[in-house]
């Protein structure tokens, strides 16, 4: 068996600390082609915006790179990789890669991502709806053998299934697991996870991320208190791993380490809580909650293509696109919250990111 490539200390330290890690879109040409001057420059975008990593063959990187007529997901990982690696980044920095299907195709995945210099994988369990929770486990264990594991709670309207409390506790247990990015968009099933991470011995090696799109600020601020045998054992989500960060990136950093600043502040001021309705009601506007999350992808790939980062809104799926009235809204955001784009930061930076 293959020795399994741990984070660095730097990278450990920094996940733990907590990071910005953007979901990287796919960006296509009219013709629905792989747009690789787009697609680099997202790539060196999120960089410059000061992100802790990338998380590449995501959801928000769309299944269907893995579809055989288009067969681009080696070849975008490979992509983001490359940029990384030019950059010659200071700071850690960790590539995530999305690893998805059942556990002959997971492990086919994890072997490209390691191939590519990969740090983690971001084991959706989506699809999988027919499987038991064994099942589950073993395939995460077969997976964290090879690589270290980012969990992934999915919520069930986009192909997840919520999952116990016992589950989680397990999952928390497996060598391997470094994170988990929680996505059910519930309040509940969020708890079950944090509650389950403080009841495993290995609560203190992984780490919390949100990717609850509807709830983002809050997660970051909340202190989880939970009595474990007696002992109040205390846990926080420190990061976001999310679709929402794949635009304004900037001002999302800019955001998580302002609240990085006042966590240790045992007075929560409620212009927080009204800032968390805010980057809310943003995310409705491009994720397209009322149309069942329809106009999610086409909604990231519009914010890209006003700042000048993509050149459209198209998916390989030319059934994806933005919703009646979805423009609309973005374009309230625009109004209504202007303090919360990045606009100015891209429309300084864009031609070095284009540039070849």
């Amino acid at each position: 068996m293959t020795q399994r490539r741990e984070l660095s200390n730097e990278q450990r330290i920094a996940l733990h600390d907590g990071l910005v890690i953007p979901a990287h879109p796919l960006a296509l040409t009219a013709d629905r082609l792989l747009d690789e001057q787009s697609q680099r420059a997202l790539t060196r975008y999120y960089m410059a915006s000061g992100s802790g990593g990338i998380a590449v063959g995501v959801h928000s990187t769309q299944f269907e790179i893995r579809d055989p007529k288009y067969n681009l997901y080696e070849k975008v990982l490979r992509m983001a990789a490359e940029e990384v690696e030019r950059a010659g980044l200071t700071r850690p920095f960790i590539k995530v890669a999305g690893i998805c299907g059942p556990t002959e195709q997971a492990e086919q995945e994890t072997d490209i991502a390691i191939s590519l210099g990969y740090d983690a994988a971001l084991l959706s369990m989506g699809g999988l709806t027919g499987w038991t929770e064994a099942q589950i486990l073993e395939r995460t264990a077969r997976i964290a053998e090879k690589m270290p594991v980012i969990g992934f709670y999915l919520q069930p309207s986009v192909g997840g299934k919520v999952y116990s409390f016992d589950f989680w506790k397990q999952f928390a247990n497996i060598p391997g697991i470094i994170a988990i990015k929680m996505a059910p968009f519930n309040r509940y099933q969020t708890i079950d996870v944090v509650r389950a991470v403080c009841y495993s011995e290995r609560r203190d090696e992984i780490a919390l991320y949100t990717g609850n799109d509807d709830n983002i600020i809050t997660d970051l601020l909340t202190v989880y208190n939970f009595q474990v045998e007696g002992k109040n054992i205390e846990k926080r989500i420190v990061g976001g791993l999310l679709g929402h960060w794949a635009v304004w990136t900037q001002k999302a950093v800019e955001l998580l380490d302002e609240i990085k600043g006042i966590r240790m502040n045992p007075t929560l001021a409620s212009e927080w809580l009204t800032r968390n309705i805010e980057v809310t009601e943003t995310n409705a506007a491009f994720f397209d909650p009322a149309n069942g999350f329809a106009g999610c992808i086409p909604g990231i790939h519009e914010v890209l293509r006003r700042q000048g980062l993509m050149k459209g809104t198209w998916c390989l799926n030319p059934h994806e696109e933005l919703s009646p009235g979805q423009t609309e809204e973005i374009d309230r955001m625009y109004k209504d919250y202007p303090h919360l784009n990045d606009d100015a930061f891209v429309k300084a930076n864009l031609s070095d990111w284009l540039a070849e």
